[in-house]
């Protein structure tokens, strides 16, 4: 087997054996199948890498099939039968490759359905609170489709018996507290603004956007698919302001939209990865800017050493959780405050402040 089959299939092992694994049943069977047929690695390996990985194959067929043009592999889907669908999902991508392929090659596969409220909502009031703010307007870096947005529209019940937010909103997250320091119990205030920057934002107003969306999720994982037409339904009845281009470079105008009168609150989950050092660093450098004028937050769920200023708590870059970091600016230095370790990308959090 050539060298790059060879390290295709090893990728394609290797997503069955870990990402799909115990979350999809499902891709980790077609996964596991496709790294074993030598005619789909060839069909693959001449592309670009970044349309031939396997998260991006899995959701480029399962967008073929919602759309109608893969009806094998939904039937199969449907049914749950693991083999047909592998089966299934080999006869796509060799019969129609280019199609397969055009699709991966669009955008990356997005799977942040479940929005990250749960943990944003206690530090974006927290630093209302902080700062005497009736108004906030929320500006979400690396925002996708803009789910985070939602944050005061959204209910969440965390696992010691506390909720806040929306209790009759048709979407209800839940948090694990780690630890048994509580969560402060503080309401969000009015939220005024609503502005999304990213790259390549989605819209869940248009078909297209809503498919993808869709098909980045495993088809046997009824309850996260469920939420997510629950978040899109709930984000396109109030659609926030999208920004398309550099997410750094777009800071200054989405700020510019927050209202005078209103505490701007920017939120960064797991974005800034995606972004050099030296892009962070005027990432910074537009919110000191900002502050000359009035009061800026920022707050961050970030790998640890990713956000700048957010201290550490001493704890190793990599180390399998992440930092809820709080930087307030007001004209002079950042004042920044680790607030609590994540895990789980927001499902778990261990809250570090005062309640």
């Amino acid at each position: 087997m050539p060298g790059d089959d060879a390290a295709l299939a090893r990728a394609y092992r290797r997503f069955g054996a870990v990402p799909a694994a115990g979350r999809s049943p499902l891709h980790q069977h077609v996964a596991l199948a496709l790294s074993t047929s030598p005619a789909v690695l060839r069909a693959l390996a001449a592309a670009p890498a970044r349309q031939r990985g396997p998260a991006r194959v899995l959701a480029a067929v399962q967008d073929l099939a919602l759309a109608g043009r893969a009806p094998a592999f939904a039937a199969a889907c449907a049914a749950l039968d693991a083999d047909a669908a592998a089966e299934a999902a080999a006869e796509v991508v060799l019969r129609r490759t280019d199609a397969v392929l055009a699709v991966a090659g669009r955008r990356p596969v997005r799977t942040d359905e479940t929005g990250r409220g749960a943990v944003l909502h206690p530090a974006i009031a927290e630093a209302a609170h902080r700062l005497g703010a009736g108004a906030v307007g929320l500006v979400d870096v690396g925002c996708s489709a803009g789910f985070d947005l939602d944050v005061g529209r959204v209910g969440v019940t965390a696992s010691n018996g506390q909720r806040f937010g929306d209790p009759a909103s048709p979407v209800q997250l839940t948090v694990s507290v780690v630890g048994d320091r509580p969560l402060p119990a503080r309401d969000l205030p009015e939220v005024v603004a609503r502005v999304g920057v990213d790259r390549d934002p989605l819209d869940v107003t248009d078909a297209d956007d809503v498919r993808w969306l869709r098909a980045c999720l495993g088809p046997d994982q009824p309850g996260r698919r469920a939420r997510l037409d629950a978040e899109m339904a709930l984000l396109a009845s109030a659609p926030p302001v999208l920004l398309r281009g550099d997410v750094v470079d777009l800071l200054p105008a989405a700020l510019a939209r927050v209202p005078a009168g209103a505490l701007p609150v920017v939120t960064t989950t797991w974005a800034l990865s995606a972004v050099t050092p030296a892009g962070r660093r005027r990432f910074l450098q537009h919110l000191e800017e900002a502050s000359a004028g009035r009061p800026v937050a920022w707050v961050s769920a970030e790998g640890v050493g990713v956000a700048p200023t957010v201290p550490t708590l001493g704890d190793r870059p990599a180390s399998g959780h992440s930092i809820l970091g709080l930087v307030v600016l007001d004209g002079s230095a950042p004042q920044a405050e680790a607030l609590g370790r994540c895990w789980s990308r927001g499902r778990l959090l261990a809250w570090l402040g005062d309640a």
